[in-house]
């Protein structure tokens, strides 16, 4: 039973949209091409889990704090057996082991150890069962599910995952009764309560209003090469067309994204979106879509 969906991290959201409307240095590219590997690779490995069978619960993404530690766990399975935490890894290509530290072949590159970060988990995992004074086995994995990985020097006492290894894993999973009580139950209410929506860990480019590029964006390309051919929304970069009052609207969700503190206004909207539309049609998408609050020429949106 799936308890926790995984969602789009904001940081990763935040990027994209940086991406679109200014440049980003390469360090900050770099960081997104991470993210949204990382995060298709998540997703790919939810889409195999979706077929265990028995009683489990299922909790994606997850950040927990203990001890006034930080930690994330990609994957938590709460079985009869033990309490399963794994972290996922999408890396492409030839990689090596040596000593404590993680290189790819290509470049020579050098990645964090992922056995290092997770025996850091799930030392703090089990820490936590302590303070919450729960017994379960804890079994810990990572998982590189890129069909494209190959890792030389792989151990064969680190509990690793190859792509090669996933199906049988699934499968030995799946094959183990599984038989959930109250304990277990408490478990899951537990990690859910505790779990910290905010990341202290996000690190964001510096960015304001005034330096970001305005106009409306493409949905499928992100170009912003596009303009307004009767009702839709026209792509002059892949020919994408997308209702008007939907593109006001996403538009609308990026800024409230990109600045939580600003006040969503008929002229905010208008200026973001490069005056695209009258300001009338973007007032009438707004008074259908959100709330006004105030009554004067400084009400705004929620």
């Amino acid at each position: 039973m799936l308890l926790k969906a995984r969602t789009e991290p904001m940081e990763l959201i935040v990027l994209r949209h940086l991406n679109r409307r200014m440049e980003l240095s390469s360090q900050d590219k770099f960081q997104l091409w991470t993210m949204e590997k990382g995060f298709t690779g998540e997703v790919l490995f939810d889409q195999l889990t979706e077929t265990i069978a028995e009683e489990r619960y299922i909790i994606d993404d997850l950040l927990l704090k203990v001890n006034n530690s930080f930690f994330q766990l990609d994957k938590v399975i709460i079985s009869q057996d033990g309490v399963y935490l794994i972290d996922i890894k999408y890396h492409e290509g030839d990689y090596y082991l040596e000593g404590d530290k993680l290189y790819s072949v290509r470049s020579n590159r050098e990645y964090k150890n992922p056995i290092i970060q997770l025996t850091r988990s799930e030392t703090l995992f089990r820490q936590l069962l302590q303070n919450l004074k729960m017994n379960h086995l804890v079994r810990a994995s990572v998982i590189f599910n890129n069909p494209e990985f190959t890792l030389y020097h792989a151990p064969m006492d680190q509990p690793l995952i190859l792509p090669t290894q996933i199906n049988r894993f699934l499968k030995e999973l799946n094959s183990t009764p599984s038989k959930l009580d109250e304990s277990h139950k408490k478990l899951a209410q537990a990690l859910l309560s505790l779990h910290q929506v905010k990341n202290p860990f996000a690190t964001l480019p510096d960015y304001q209003y005034e330096r970001l590029e305005k106009g409306m964006l493409c949905w499928k390309c992100g170009s912003l090469n596009t303009e307004i051919s009767v009702y839709d929304l026209v792509c002059g970069k892949c020919g994408t067309r997308e209702r008007i009052e939907k593109a006001i609207v996403r538009h609308i969700e990026e800024i409230k994204v990109l600045f939580p503190e600003k006040k969503i206004t008929t002229q905010t909207v208008y200026e973001w979106c490069n005056g695209k539309v009258s300001r009338r049609t973007f007032l009438r998408v707004l008074k259908k879509n959100y709330r006004a609050v105030g009554m004067t020429k400084d009400s705004y949106f929620e």
